[in-house]
């Protein structure tokens, strides 16, 4: 994700290393590697749940903490959509000032010190701190709509971090409500590809009219989420199939079947902007393939050794993704990114982008550092 966002600002390569514009159909790479995002967080979520009810937990302290980590996630999203669009008349403080501030108090907030777990009360004061500091940002920020006006948050944008946190609770919930239940939960992202299908077909434009901060779930979204946790089930779990030749063949049923609904559904466009049915149900089933493939190779054959530096990147999956924010939208940083490059060495300078977060996140590992919410 961290390459392909940085290929963006990059010149004169294919088409196919871009997004797909909005008014056209077709996608490319690029547009699954966010909805590989959503899969793998929907795979998380039984072995998430699971190991908190093993630990003792009640179902009300999931609930507490899927709607805390949502809401968390949407407001980081918040900020990072936000941030670009101060105005430093109204804020009566610049732009680069307010956003420093913010990944100071979005670190005092989240990020987890070594020592200060222990040390309860520490720990505690520099919560606060940062989520004093996080409201009197919020308090002063704000900025110019394109008519003009000044005005303060803007909602209509909840960037990707936003967007995780809406279908991370919709879809947690449903879980927590119909855990055992495995038919009603194939049933839930049935629901979620019938109401994307008719939003996308304009047959619920009410839905529109309501105000941005109404409307946060998407459907689309959701049945990756939903997908990829149905299919942690029928990989992960025993419940549905046992044995691998059984999961093997679920798996690649599944597949199958919202392949073909999504080619069922092409009429309706193939756009990850626009988050049709078809993009999401194709991404979809390349994931469960890519997932069961991986099972193979790393649970059953054991054969991905070479490939030990991704499992650091999953365990501070949070911290490698808001890393390269600070060079987003801090300007003393963002000569670091691909941003007026062109051609194939700018490549490169993407794929040493990346691995330059790595390198930070790994040595925040060393150092018992992580974004955590």
């Amino acid at each position: 994700m961290i390459v392909v966002d940085n290929l963006g600002f990059v010149k004169g390569l294919p088409w196919w290393t871009y997004h797909m514009p909005r008014e056209a159909n077709g996608m490319t790479y690029v547009d699954m590697v966010f909805p590989a995002f959503l899969f793998l967080m929907g795979m998380s979520l039984p072995l998430s749940v699971g190991t908190r009810m093993a630990k003792g937990q009640s179902k009300s302290q999931i609930w507490i903490h899927v709607i805390t980590r949502s809401l968390s996630l949407v407001f980081l999203g918040l900020f990072v959509a936000n941030a670009p669009q101060v105005d430093a008349h109204a804020t009566r403080i610049s732009a680069p000032a307010w956003t420093t501030l913010g990944f100071i108090a979005i670190a005092l907030t989240w990020l987890r010190f070594p020592g200060t777990q222990a040390r309860t009360t520490v720990s505690w004061l520099l919560r606060c701190a940062g989520f004093a500091l996080l409201i009197v940002l919020a308090v002063i920020f704000r900025r110019i709509t394109p008519d003009g006006h000044v005005a303060w948050v803007d909602f209509s944008d909840w960037e990707i971090l936003g967007l995780l946190g809406w279908a991370y609770l919709a879809v947690a919930g449903v879980y927590l409500l119909f855990q055992k239940k495995t038919a009603l939960l194939f049933a839930a992202l049935a629901i979620f590809i019938v109401i994307n299908a008719l939003s996308t077909a304009g047959h619920l434009g009410w839905l529109d009219t309501l105000p941005p901060y109404m409307r946060p779930f998407e459907a689309g979204l959701s049945s990756i989420t939903m997908a990829g946790l149905l299919t942690s089930l029928l990989i992960v779990g025993d419940t549905i199939a046992s044995t691998l030749k059984a999961k093997i063949g679920c798996t690649l049923t599944f597949a199958a079947v919202l392949f073909l609904v999504g080619r069922a559904l092409r009429g309706l466009g193939i756009s990850k902007l626009r988050d049709t049915p078809t993009w999401c149900l194709y991404c979809i089933s390349a994931n469960i393939v890519i997932a069961i493939l991986l099972y193979w190779l790393a649970d059953v054959r054991n054969g991905l050794r070479w490939a030990r530096f991704a499992k650091l990147v999953g365990t501070q999956a949070l911290l490698a993704y808001f890393l390269p924010y600070l060079a987003y939208l801090l300007p003393l940083l963002w000569p670091l990114t691909a941003d007026g490059t062109s051609g194939w060495r700018a490549v490169g300078w993407s794929v040493l982008f990346a691995a330059g977060v790595l390198a930070i996140v790994s040595l925040a590992h060393r150092g018992r550092i992580t974004l955590k919410i």
